[in-house]
Order: structure tokens, then sequence, then C-alpha cells
């Protein structure tokens, strides 16, 4: 199944937390928080402005971004877990 955000929405893939930490110790699940980093798998065309032109989206497919704890609406895709958010949600591009 494929998904086309609508308007300045995104689709984005969480990305994995590290299970263990620097000295070794493994987290369990139960005490993981979510990521807050992931992929950028759709994008859609931009938001329209008051005199009906479209703005850009910033992002692209397949920029790593950030984005706040409580971002988004998750949906399953396929038995896997994405998110939809606007634009706006994003706090930023992670350039490596």
């Amino acid at each position: 199944m494929k998904i086309r955000p609508l308007h300045d929405r995104v689709l984005v893939k969480r990305l994995e937390e590290n299970n263990r930490t620097a000295g070794g110790i493994i987290i369990p699940d139960t005490a993981k928080e979510k990521p807050s980093e992931g992929i950028v798998e759709a994008v859609g065309d931009g938001m329209r402005s008051e005199d009906g032109k479209i703005i850009p989206m910033n992002v692209k497919v397949g920029d790593k971004i950030l984005f706040g704890k409580w971002s988004g609406t998750e949906v399953k895709l396929n038995g896997e877990e994405r998110l939809i958010m606007k634009e706006a949600d994003i706090l930023g591009v992670v350039e490596e």
C-alpha cells in the first residue's frame, strides 16, 4: 500500500533507538521512549497560500528529521508503524 500525504503533511518512519547505554546496559522496552528521529518517506505538494499559490515543502523524501515527542499521528501500513505529521511539527533536518 502506498500513501501520498496531502498539502503540508509528511510520512515519516521512526528510526530505532539504541537499546544499550554507552556502558553496555540493556534498556528494556518498557523503559524506552519513542525515538524523535525519523526518515521522510513521502511528502505532500505543499501548503496553499491565501492567494492560491502553493508554497513548496522544505523537506524531501530521504531527509533525516527531528520532531517533537507528541508530533504526528501514528498509522499502521502493511503492519509497520509510521507517522503522518504537518511540516510545522518538524523541528529540524539532520545534515551529516
